[in-house]
C-alpha cells in the first residue's frame, strides 16, 4: 500500500505552521516566517532522507564523506540563496550557483547509482528559478529526461522507474512553487506601495483636471470682470454696477459648485445614510423595512450606492405620498442591488421630474458599469432599483502595478492542479504494482479521480469559504472517498490521505484540525500494520503520508495568501484613493470657501458703496481681485500639493472681510516664525474656516479672535456671538461652561482631523451665553 506520491517523505512542511493565524496580508513577518519555515523542511527534510538512505550503504568512509558533503552544498545553495526571497535571481551569482549545483546533482550518480537518482529534483527547481522564462521550460524538461534516464539505466523494474520519475518531477515543481511562493509574497508587499502610490497620483492628474475645468473659468471670469469694473466706475457707474452683479452671481455660483464638488469627492457611509434613511421615513409616519446584506464592497460602490439610497429616500419625501416603504440592499455573487420600493406613485411616473437626481442616476452608475432602471407599475407602487458590479473579488483575475504579475498567477494556478495530478499519478502507479485485477483497479482510480476532482473544483479555488457547512460537508465526502475503498481492496488499498489531511488543517480551526491529522496519520499507521507491512515500509509510508499532507496543506495555504494579498493590495490602492479624494475635498473647501465667500461678500458691499462712496467702491475692488487672485493661487496649490498657508496673511485677510462685514473685531495675535510650517498651516486654516463659519451661518454683531501660547503649544479660539448652525445646539443643562462637541461636518469635521493629525484637539460649540466658541489646541 501506498500514500500516493509518497515516494520521496522529504516533502515535509513544518509541524509548528499556524494555519489561520498569520493568514492576514498585512501581516508581513508571519507570512514571511510560514513560507520560509515550510522551505527550511522540505529541503532539509528532503537531504536527510537522502543521506539516511546513502550512508548505510557507503560503507568506505571515504565515500560516506563524498555523499554528505555533496548533500551539504545541494542544501546549502537551495536554502542559503535559491530559496532566500531577497536573492537576485537573474544575477551572476544565481547562475554560477546553478552550475555548482548540476555539478553536485549529476557527478556523484555514476558512483552511487540509484541512491543518487533523487539529487537532480534540486536543479529541476532552480533552473525554473533562474532561467529566463524561454529557458526555463526545455531546461526542466531536460532535467526531467535526464532523471527518467538514470531510473531506466539502475531500476529493473519499468514501472518502478516510472513511478520513481514522476515522484521526482512532483518535488521539482513542488522545491519550484514554495520558492517562487515565497518571493511572491515578499514582492507582493513591496508592490503595495507602488501601486497605492501611482494610484495616488492618477487621481491627483483627474481632480485638478476637475479643478481647473470647474474653478479655472470661473476665478478668471470674477477677475476679469473686476478689471472691468473697475475701468467703469469712473466712466458709467450704472454699467460698473450691473458687471459688479454678474461679478456677485459668478462668485455664489462658484462657491456653490466648490461645495457641491467637495461633497462629490468625499466617501459616504453607506451604514450611515441607511441608518439615516430608516430614521427619517419613520419620523414621517412611513412604514419602512429594511434588509441590509452585503459584504466587503470597493469604496466607489459604497459611495455611489449612498448617494442613491439618500437620492430614492428624498424622492420618496418629497414627490410620494407614500405609506410603505421597503429598502434592499444585497449582494449576490459579483454584484450588489439597492432597490427602493414604496406605493405612492402614479402609474404614470409623473413623481420623477425632468430636474430630479434620479433622472441622472443612469448616466452615473453607467459609469461604474451598473444599471440603474425606475418603474411605476398599476398597482401605484414605485421601484428604484440599481444594479453595481463587485470588482477586486479574490477569485477573480489577478491585477497589479504591472503586467508580470498575471502570467505569474496563471502559472500557479495550473502548476498547483499539476503537483497533485502527479500524486494521483503516482497512487495509480502503485495500485499496478500491487493487483492487476480490473475492478480493483477501477475502483482505485475512480476514488482517486474522484479526489482529484473534489480537491479542483472545490478546495484548490482561493474564494471557497473554509468556515461554512458546505465545507465541512465536502470534506466528509472527501475522507469517504479516501477510506472507503478499502472496505472492498482490504491489502490492495491505496490512495491519496495527504490530500484529505492537508486540506483539513486549512479547514478545520486548529486544535481540531491537529487533532484529525494525528487522528488519520494514526489510522493509516495502523491500516498498514494490520496488512502486514514490514516495520521499514510501515516507517517510510507513515512519514511520507505525513509530508505530503503537510505539503498539500502547504501549497493550499499559500495559494490562498496569494489571491488574499492580492486582494489587499487592490483594497490598498481603494483606500488610497478614497484618502486622496476626502483630503481633496478638504483642502478644497477649507482653501477656497472663505475666499468665494469673501469675494461674493464685498461685491454686493461694492456695489453698494458705488451710489455713496466710490472711492470706498474702488478700495473694496482692489481687495476684491487679490482675493480672486488668491483664490487662483490656492486652486494650484491644491492640484501640485504645496499647501503651506501664511497665518499673517489669513489675519489680515479675515480683518478685511469681517470689517466689510460690519462685524466688530477684536485680535489678538503673536509671532508664528518659531512654528513649524505645519502647525502655521493649520492654524492658518482654522483661522479661515472659523471666519467662514461666522460668515455662512451667524448673525453676528461681534467676534473675537486670540492665538496665544499655552503650555507646550499654541492656541487658537475664535468666539462670535450669533449661533453657528442647525447642528450647534446649546449644551443641556447642568454642561456648565463646556462647550458642546460638534459631530464631524463639512467645515468643522475637516478641521478636527486636521488638528487631530498633528497631536492637537478641536472644540466647537455653543456656550451657555449664546456665543459659539471655536478652540483649537496644537503642540507647537
Amino acid at each position: 500500500m501506498s500514500p500516493g506520491a509518497g515516494h520521496h517523505p522529504a516533502a515535509a512542511l513544518s509541524a509548528t505552521v499556524e494555519p489561520r493565524g498569520t493568514t492576514k496580508a498585512d501581516r508581513r513577518r508571519p507570512a514571511t516566517f510560514l513560507a520560509a519555515s515550510i522551505i527550511v523542511v522540505v529541503v532539509a527534510g528532503f537531504g536527510v532522507v537522502g543521506l539516511a538512505n546513502l550512508l548505510p550503504a557507503s560503507v568506505d568512509p571515504l565515500h560516506a564523506a563524498y555523499g554528505i558533503a555533496g548533500i551539504a552544498g545541494l542544501l546549502a545553495i537551495q536554502l542559503l540563496w535559491f530559496s532566500r526571497p531577497s536573492a537576485r535571481l537573474d544575477s551572476t551569482t544565481s547562475r554560477v550557483l546553478l552550475g555548482v549545483m548540476v555539478l553536485l546533482a549529476y557527478a556523484p550518480i555514476p558512483t552511487f547509482g540509484l541512491l543518487w537518482a533523487d539529487m537532480p529534483d534540486f536543479v529541476g527547481g532552480a533552473v525554473l528559478l533562474v532561467l529566463p522564462a524561454r529557458y526555463a521550460w526545455p531546461a526542466f524538461a531536460a532535467v526531467c529526461l535526464s532523471i527518467a534516464w538514470t531510473y531506466s539505466i539502475y531500476e529493473n523494474n519499468p514501472l518502478s522507474a516510472l513511478y520513481s520519475t514522476l515522484a521526482s518531477i512532483f518535488y521539482c515543481l513542488v522545491f519550484y512553487q514554495l520558492a517562487r511562493l515565497a518571493r511572491m509574497v515578499d514582492e507582493l508587499h513591496r508592490a503595495r506601495t507602488e501601486l497605492a502610490r501611482r494610484a495616488v497620483a492618477e487621481q491627483r492628474l483627474v481632480f485638478a483636471r476637475d479643478l481647473h475645468d470647474l474653478l479655472g473659468l470661473s476665478l478668471s471670469a470674477i477677475a476679469l470682470k473686476g478689471e472691468l469694473v473697475h475701468h467703469l466706475l469712473r466712466k458709467s457707474p450704472d454699467l460698473a454696477k450691473t458687471e459688479l452683479d454678474e461679478m456677485t452671481a459668478t462668485a455664489q455660483r462658484t462657491l456653490s459648485d466648490v461645495r457641491a464638488v467637495s461633497r462629490e469627492y468625499r466617501e459616504l457611509s453607506l451604514e450611515k445614510e441607511s441608518r439615516t434613511a430608516e430614521s427619517l421615513l419613520a419620523a414621517s409616519e412611513i412604514d419602512v423595512q429594511v434588509r441590509l446584506d452585503w459584504g466587503d464592497l470597493p469604496v466607489q460602490a459604497r459611495t455611489t450606492l449612498a448617494r442613491v439610497l439618500r437620492e430614492g429616500v428624498t424622492n420618496v419625501l418629497g414627490y410620494s405620498d407614500v405609506e410603505h416603504c421597503e429598502i434592499d440592499i444585497v449582494q449576490h455573487g459579483d454584484k450588489v442591488t439597492l432597490q427602493i420600493v414604496n406605493d405612492g406613485v402614479a402609474a404614470d411616473g409623473a413623481a420623477i421630474g425632468p430636474d430630479s437626481r434620479l433622472s441622472k442616476l443612469p448616466d452615473e452608475v453607467a459609469e461604474l458599469g451598473g444599471t440603474a432602471t425606475t418603474e411605476a407599475g398599476p398597482d401605484g407602487r414605485f421601484v428604484l432599483r440599481v444594479e453595481l458590479p463587485v470588482p477586486g473579488r479574490p477569485d477573480g483575475p489577478v491585477t497589479g502595478p504591472g503586467e508580470t504579475d498575471r502570467p505569474q498567477s496563471t502559472l500557479f494556478r495550473w502548476l498547483l492542479p499539476a503537483t497533485m495530478s502527479l500524486m494521483g499519478v503516482g497512487a495509480t502507479l502503485h495500485a499496478l504494482r500491487l493487483t492487476t485485477e480490473p475492478w480493483r483497479l477501477a475502483l482505485v482510480i475512480g476514488s482517486i479521480v474522484a479526489l482529484l476532482t473534489l480537491q479542483f473544483s472545490y478546495f484548490n479555488r482561493p474564494a471557497t469559504s473554509l468556515r461554512s457547512a458546505q465545507t465541512y460537508g465536502m470534506l466528509l465526502v472527501q475522507a469517504c472517498l479516501t477510506y472507503l475503498p478499502l472496505l472492498p481492496l482490504k491489502q490492495d488499498w491505496v490512495s491519496i490521505p495527504g490530500l484529505l489531511i492537508g486540506t483539513a488543517l486549512l479547514v478545520l480551526p486548529p486544535v481540531a484540525g491537529w487533532t484529525f491529522f494525528a487522528l488519520n496519520t494514526a489510522a493509516y499507521a495502523w491500516i498498514e500494520y494490520r496488512a502486514g507491512t514490514g516495520a521499514a515500509s510501515l516507517v517510510f509510508f507513515t512519514a511520507a503520508t505525513v509530508m505530503t499532507g503537510l505539503t498539500v496543506f502547504g501549497l493550499l495555504w499559500l495559494v490562498r495568501l496569494v489571491a488574499e494579498l492580492d486582494h489587499t493590495r487592490r483594497r490598498l490602492a481603494e483606500t488610497a484613493l478614497a484618502e486622496e479624494r476626502l483630503r481633496f475635498a478638504r483642502d478644497l473647501h477649507d482653501l477656497l470657501g472663505m475666499s468665494l465667500s469673501a469675494i461674493a461678500l464685498k461685491s454686493e458691499l461694492t456695489s453698494r458703496m458705488l451710489a455713496i462712496d466710490r472711492g470706498r467702491a474702488a478700495t473694496e475692488l482692489t481687495e476684491i481681485l487679490g482675493l480672486t487672485r488668491q483664490a487662483l493661487s490656492d486652486v494650484r496649490s491644491v492640484a501640485s500639493g504645496h499647501r503651506e498657508l501664511s497665518l499673517e496673511n489669513e489675519s489680515r485677510t479675515v480683518r478685511s472681510v469681517l470689517a466689510a462685514a460690519d462685524v466688530r473685531l477684536r485680535m489678538e495675535t503673536l509671532l508664528s516664525e518659531d512654528l513649524s510650517s505645519a502647525v502655521r498651516t493649520v492654524l492658518a486654516v482654522v483661522l479661515r474656516e472659523g471666519v467662514t463659519n461666522v460668515l455662512r451661518h451667524s448673525q453676528v454683531e461681534s467676534c473675537d479672535i486670540a492665538l496665544r501660547r499655552v503650555d507646550g503649544g499654541v492656541s487658537l479660539e475664535i468666539v462670535n456671538d450669533g449661533v453657528a448652525g442647525p447642528d450647534a445646539a446649546p449644551p443641556a443643562a447642568g454642561d456648565g461652561a463646556a462647550p458642546h462637541r460638534r459631530p464631524p461636518g463639512s467645515g468643522i469635521g475637516n478641521l478636527s482631523y486636521r488638528v487631530a493629525d498633528l497631536g492637537g484637539e478641536l472644540t466647537a460649540g455653543v456656550e451657555p451665553d449664546g456665543r459659539f466658541r471655536l478652540h483649537a489646541v496644537l503642540p507647537a
